[in-house]
């Protein structure tokens, strides 16, 4: 019995999210362990680092999953793309240790939001950016941004519908690159609660709208209620970038496939 590994880069916008719903909704989990069965006559269960809703994107989710199947390791991402819709793509088959779960093992995830900064929206961007104009105060945003940098109780920033029994999450990285007429904003965290990446890009929009001083992010992540923080934002604008494991399981090069607009 092997435990494989997959890098997979997916377009979400048809899909009900990454995991496979009691109703035969269409996700990335169905459509990837389909392909696996077509393959290999197996009936399968893939485990995802990241569960992704409904039109979020992925450029470096990884899966695992076991296997009798002999095939290859250079050969599965040919294979599985030769039977998966064009919206998704595996790049990287690995072999992994028996124990090895792309959840429970993930060290770090990094996802990206991309806002669409034009006067009017970019019709060639609406599925991977989210328009809200040029009136952003992306200085007043990055100052913002530092307070929620750290080891912080994240209750504010965490929508009902989660399973978690603990709002505690260790925030490493969050920046803002304003490219042309996009502005990215990069999270990078050992863990996320449900919709945490896009109430916090909410909760900075609404200071990048100025509605609050930079302060009043600090205010609201100290009092823990979600109501108090900006609005969660649309999904389409997010996209998984990465995920880190300890020992470099997953080549991380191939994890730098860009989450971003040409």
């Amino acid at each position: 019995m092997r435990n494989v590994a997959l890098l997979v880069a997916y377009e979400g916008t048809a899909y009900h999210g990454f995991q496979a719903q009691p109703i035969h909704l269409p996700t990335i989990q169905s459509e990837l362990e389909k392909a696996i069965q077509r393959l290999t006559g197996e009936q399968l269960r893939i485990t995802g680092a990241g569960r992704t809703d409904a039109g979020v994107h992925a450029a470096g989710q990884v899966v695992n999953f076991y296997t009798t199947a002999r095939i290859p390791l250079e050969r599965w991402p040919y294979a599985l793309n030769s039977v998966l819709p064009d919206d998704i793509v595996v790049k990287t088959a690995v072999d992994v240790p028996e124990e090895f779960h792309a959840r429970f093992a993930a060290r770090s995830k990094t996802y990206r939001y991309t806002i669409d900064l034009l006067h009017h929206p970019n019709v060639f961007w609406r599925r991977y950016a989210y328009h809200v104009g040029p009136k952003l105060d992306i200085a007043a945003m990055q100052d913002a941004a530092i307070h929620l940098v750290g080891e912080h109780d994240f209750s504010a920033f965490q929508d009902t519908g989660s399973n978690t029994f603990s709002a505690w999450r260790s925030l490493r990285e969050l920046t803002l690159l304003q490219e042309g007429g996009l502005l990215h904003i990069t999270i990078s965290a050992n863990g996320f609660l449900y919709h945490m990446v896009r109430s916090i890009v909410g909760t900075l929009i609404e200071v990048g709208k100025g509605k609050y001083a930079s302060s009043w992010v600090g205010d609201v992540l100290a009092k823990k209620q979600r109501c108090l923080a900006g609005p969660t934002v649309p999904p389409q604008g997010l996209c998984l970038k990465k995920v880190v494991y300890d020992d470099d399981i997953i080549r991380q090069a191939n994890l730098d496939i860009p989450c971003r607009l040409h």
